[in-house]
């Protein structure tokens, strides 16, 4: 039975990558930061979190050597970083900290304890930032926000590690993946989420910041299908995982508020305190790597958008009933 280590499994993306690796018959183990309050709603279902066995308190700000000695995992997914980018500007240090140090920390561990164990780091497609389209791993990295910056020191460094020590260190550079899982601060889950509201007469309008940026959105589970791929290969490599199909976010609102038979240009407002300082205008991936290794997404986009509102919608008329 392989040990698997997942940082950030509270999230969208560990929440989906522990159900994955658990259904393989591994034994997994996250990593969650101990705080007030649970953060633990994605994986209630999946682990019992009072259970110490398989749940650990750590932070990437102090490093998990620790936890790595005791465990010896087999895998490490290293998926925990300050993951919102428009945050990135109002906290860059902490970003960096988090995002870019917090990946060496883990190598660094790794090094130490003389492990054998394979790393995975979750690269971002925001390492891309300006650089036209299609992005693939030959494409130039030209990030323009804290997080991309943080992003691509954490890319670098797992590569370094990899040359340098012998390290099975990948990166997998995930372009834009979605689901019903994903935090309310992002801005699919917030379409979503306030466009449910509003059918609902929960809500009156909704606040948005541009609408020309043009993104490749997939679907986590997906993506999390790819990670655990690149981690089975024989050699360590860098993979870009996203759908090659691009739309822009006026285009995701659109097919939102279709769906839900409504006119959006009634009820959404473009305000301009949500742009970024620095906007990335277009992401979209060049997979063909991946791809070759056989794998492929499943859920379109149109797909992705009526499962996320469905489950809006739910969440939505429960909160009514209370």
């Amino acid at each position: 039975m392989k040990k698997a280590l997942i940082t950030g499994v509270t999230g969208q993306d560990g929440s989906f990558l522990a159900e994955l690796l658990l259904s393989k018959g591994h034994e997994v183990h996250g990593v969650i930061r101990r705080s007030s309050t649970l953060n633990t709603g994605r994986i209630d279902g999946i682990f019992d979190p009072e259970d110490k066995r398989y749940i650990h308190y750590g932070d990437l700000a102090d490093g998990i050597d620790d936890l790595l000695y005791k465990i010896q995992p087999d895998e490490i997914y290293n998926l925990a970083s300050m993951s919102h980018v428009m945050v990135s500007f109002a906290i860059p240090v902490y970003t960096a900290d988090i995002t870019g140090l917090g990946c060496l920390r883990i190598l660094e561990g790794i090094r130490k304890l003389g492990l054998r164990s394979k790393f995975y780091q979750a690269s971002s497609s925001e390492m891309f930032g300006l650089t036209p389209p299609p992005q693939s791993e030959h494409s130039p990295f030209n990030p323009v926000s804290p997080y991309g910056c943080s992003k691509l020191f954490a890319y670098h460094i797992t590569r370094t590690y990899r040359a340098g020590y012998g390290i099975f260190a990948s990166n997998g550079i995930l372009f834009n993946h979605e689901s019903e899982r994903r935090g309310e601060r992002f801005v699919t889950r917030k379409i979503t989420r306030g466009a449910s509201r509003i059918k609902l007469g929960l809500q009156d309008k909704l606040r948005l910041g541009n609408l020309d940026a043009v993104r490749d959105w997939g679907h986590a589970r997906d993506y999390m299908r790819a990670v655990h791929l690149i981690m089975q290969q024989d050699e360590p490599n860098d993979y870009v995982v996203a759908t090659g199909q691009c739309h822009t976010v006026r285009e995701f609102v659109e097919t939102v508020f279709a769906y839900l038979d409504m006119d959006w240009k009634k009820y959404v407002v473009v305000d301009d305190s949500y742009r970024r300082p620095v906007e990335v205008p277009q992401l979209r991936g060049d997979a063909s790597r991946i791809r070759a290794l056989g794998w492929e997404p499943e859920v379109d986009f149109a797909q992705l958008v009526k499962l996320m509102v469905d489950n809006d919608m739910e969440l939505c008329r429960k909160s009514i009933q209370k």
